[in-house]
């Protein structure tokens, strides 16, 4: 792991700049390492911004050293154009904390504030995220947030054409009676529009809706296709294990994005919501579920506890003996998730 992970920040550089970073603006703030605010700048949100904020940034710190650091809030939001800037630049950008919900704003809020804040909180954390990674892994997650879309989308189609199917006329909904969804949708294509009134407008709307469907269909198979691709490529050993398909592996990939943004597995794991939340009192000792977290990739990690609990033998070995020891059902989901996020977590340090 990177020095730079393992110590306070304020050791191993002579300033900070804290940036607050919008749409049209970005505000920023040079801090010695002690805190102390030396000056503040809002520049355009352009590459001629960025090249100004370089500057600027240059004669403030000058005469500090040579040794400095971004706190850049909206790595991935608003400030990802800066930060690639300052990444071709050779510059070391880190990812600003997000403020702990409900903490109250007893100093008031402006951009030139929340960029101060945005430097103290890397200051102060005990660990340093850089940014997630561009390249292979921005694409995945592209796959997978337009999959998500098209998934949805699906969803809605068919629910919509279902509900179409359902106040048909009786002729019409013998024929789809008894059918699978993707029958249904085969044979209302095939349906004959002819003639006058409602039922000719439902028989068309039927077909174009299972048009849609079909056409999301092969949408869907083409992005399974790449987002398998691409896990091959960046993890194939996730893909090696019991219960991880290319989905589920690409939303573990696209979380873990890259070797030191977690300081340990356990960090992953409260990400993930799967690490044990104590609910003991008196002489009960017991943990629940964690309802934080990632929820989509707790979802991912869930999918693949239960698919192992239906196909995986030393799964089901495992079942029946914290059963017998007397585990309840949510308990063992607990346990199996857990030690699924800890599998993936070793296979991704140390392969990906």
């Amino acid at each position: 792991m990177s020095p730079i992970l393992t110590e306070r920040l304020a050791d191993r550089v002579d300033a900070v700049i804290g940036v607050d970073t919008h749409t049209d603006t970005h505000t920023a703030a040079v801090l010695t390492p002690v805190g102390t605010v030396l000056a503040e700048l809002t520049v355009p949100a352009t590459p001629q911004g960025a090249g100004v904020l370089l500057a600027w940034a240059d004669r403030h710190t000058a005469r500090l050293g040579q040794r400095r650091a971004w706190a850049i809030d909206g790595t991935r939001a608003h400030g990802i154009g800066l930060s690639r800037a300052l990444h071709t630049a050779g510059e070391t950008v880190l990812e600003a904390p997000k403020p702990a919900k409900g903490r109250r704003r007893r100093g008031g809020k402006s951009d030139a504030l929340d960029a101060v804040h945005a430097a103290r909180a890397v200051l102060a954390a005990d660990h340093l995220a850089t940014p997630r990674a561009d390249g292979d892994r921005e694409a995945l997650r592209l796959l997978h947030v337009i999959r998500r879309h098209h998934s949805d989308m699906r969803t809605a189609t068919i629910n919509l054409f279902k509900s179409v199917i359902l106040t048909a006329d009786d002729a019409l909904r013998a024929q789809l009676r008894g059918l699978s969804t993707l029958r249904q949708v085969q044979h209302a294509i095939t349906l004959v529009t002819t003639g006058n009134g409602p039922d000719r407008l439902r028989r068309t709307q039927l077909a174009a809706l299972a048009t849609q469907i079909l056409a999301l269909d092969q949408l869907l198979k083409a992005n399974l296709t790449e987002i398998r691709t691409l896990v091959a490529k960046l993890c194939p050993a996730l893909l090696d294990q019991p219960g991880i398909g290319p989905v589920t592996a690409a939303i573990a990939l696209i979380t873990w994005s890259h070797p030191g943004r977690f300081r340990s597995e356990a960090a992953f794991a409260s990400l993930a919501g799967v690490s044990p939340v104590p609910a003991s009192s008196g002489r009960i000792v017991r943990h629940r579920l964690n309802r934080g977290g990632d929820r989509t990739l707790n979802a991912a990690i869930h999918t693949i506890a239960k698919a192992r609990q239906r196909c995986h033998q030393p799964t089901k070995d495992y079942i029946n003996r914290r059963t017998t020891e007397g585990r309840t059902p949510a308990e063992i989901t607990r346990n199996l998730k857990r030690y699924i996020t800890r599998q993936i977590w070793r296979i991704l340090e140390a392969t990906a």
